[in-house]
């Protein structure tokens, strides 16, 4: 049943979660610069049915996880914020979000000692979005390893994810803000 005072509760609620992602959107900084797409996997001259060359030697180590010299969970997600800025650069929304976001997700992550992640739980899921909370799952742990936590040991850490429909998100701990 759909009585006035209902309506008024629902439309005061979605005033309030709205204040409170601006508000919390004017905390970020800016985020990194995204870097540059790799040259082409064919270079010029190359035969179309040969296979490209490696560009490092096949024994090269895969490179060292990062570390964090975090004294603090928020300085710590800044540096999480920042790892999944670089795995995902094409992906991150460039500039002002739109006022409207078609998603925000407020999830914490458990890492261990080697930067892994060992649960994730939400504290605010965009349920109105199921395809949003998958993707994002997905993208947290195909990030692993985070940078290793060297001076704080396990973390769990939070952070809230402004996602457009574009399917562009940024994070709010490195977010550009709202128009």
């Amino acid at each position: 049943m759909n009585t006035p005072q209902r309506k008024s509760w629902r439309w005061t609620l979605a005033g309030l979660s709205t204040a409170m992602a601006s508000l919390l959107a004017g905390c970020g900084s800016t985020p990194p610069k995204t870097p540059q797409p790799p040259a082409a996997q064919n270079p010029a001259g190359a035969k179309a049915d040969e296979p490209p060359k490696p560009s490092a030697p096949t024994n090269a180590k895969p490179a060292a996880p990062k570390i964090s010299n975090a004294t603090s969970l928020r300085d710590y997600r800044q540096d999480a914020a920042r790892h999944l800025y670089e795995h995902n650069a094409s992906r991150i929304y460039q500039g002002k979000l739109q006022p409207q976001l078609y998603a925000i997700g407020v999830l914490e992550v458990n890492l261990d000692r080697q930067g892994q992640v060992t649960g994730m739980h939400w504290m605010r899921a965009p349920r109105h979005a199921p395809e949003v909370i998958t993707e994002i799952e997905r993208t947290v742990r195909a990030a692993a390893p985070f940078p290793l936590p060297s001076r704080l040991g396990r973390v769990i850490y939070t952070d809230t994810w402004l996602w457009d429909a574009s399917g562009k998100f940024q994070l709010d701990t490195l977010t550009e803000g709202q128009l």
